[in-house]
């Protein structure tokens, strides 16, 4: 069987079927395209079967490849971590625009899950010192693994939110907390159904962990610091709301690329 039979064959979207055929056969994709008339060793068109029969049962790429790119970042992950998705990069670009340019600056990533948002903070930012915290054990593995894997040299940090950086001020709190709601149908369609369920839900109506966050933010920043926090869709007004009771100012939502209010933040008032 030639490449572009295999891929036709797939019963997957496309794009998906190539990704998983380079991964079988340890070319590009682009190696995949370029020569779709070339036959497929035995061997090969078996590994690629049982990945497009992985896919195919709901299983997602990421996890199925191992890896995830997100904000120019190869990131290994699987199924103890949050695949990172494209719609959290609003939440590091509001960081770095946020830093300040001094040299002793930081940022404390909450539930960093594989590291994404602490490790993309660090490769833009190097001179910034940068924590990341994650309740899960066994996503940290992860994040300390991409942070060695891409030599960038970050604090990770095990425990809940706040625990481990008691006595501690940042420039920037920075978090994609769980924000989905107890009953939300979506958690029984697509990806979701084989991510950790800590790492989505936050009670009944799925503000459980940024009410944690926000009540105990403000001890945690510096004068003028930041808070930003990446939620669900229609929920930037009670965030907001929460921000505002914890004695932030300038709250403001922003959109991502659909136009969905997607994060929102504040900054700590100056006494």
């Amino acid at each position: 069987m030639n490449i572009a039979r295999a891929l036709a064959d797939a019963g997957i979207e496309p794009r998906e079927a190539r990704l998983l055929l380079a991964e079988a056969c340890g070319f590009s994709e682009a190696s995949v395209l370029a020569n779709d008339e070339r036959e497929l060793p035995v061997e090969i068109e078996a590994r690629f079967a049982q990945l497009a029969a992985r896919r195919r049962a709901g299983e997602p790429v990421a996890y199925i490849v191992g890896r995830r790119e997100f904000y120019s970042l190869s990131l290994s992950v699987g199924p103890p971590v949050l695949i990172p998705r494209p719609e959290t990069e609003l939440l590091v670009e509001l960081a770095l625009e946020r830093l300040p340019p001094a040299a002793n600056a930081s940022a404390l990533d909450l539930g960093t899950g594989c590291g994404a948002i602490a490790l993309a903070i660090k490769r833009h930012r190097p001179g910034v010192r940068v924590v990341a915290v994650e309740a899960s054990a066994a996503a940290l593995e992860y994040a300390k693994r991409n942070a060695a894997k891409l030599g960038l040299e970050i604090e990770v940090r095990h425990g809940r939110w706040f625990e481990p950086v008691r006595g501690e001020r940042f420039d920037v709190v920075v978090s994609n907390p769980p924000y989905v709601a107890l009953q939300d149908p979506h958690l029984g369609e697509g990806d979701v159904r084989f991510e950790p369920r800590s790492a989505l839900v936050a009670g009944a109506d799925g503000l459980d962990e940024i009410r944690a966050i926000t009540s105990h933010a403000a001890a945690f920043l510096n004068a003028g610091g930041w808070l930003l926090l990446e939620h669900g869709q229609g929920q930037h007004e009670p965030v907001q709301m929460l921000l505002g009771a914890a004695g932030f100012e300038n709250v403001t939502s922003w959109p991502d690329l659909a136009g969905i209010a997607r994060a929102t933040g504040g900054k700590l008032k100056s006494d």
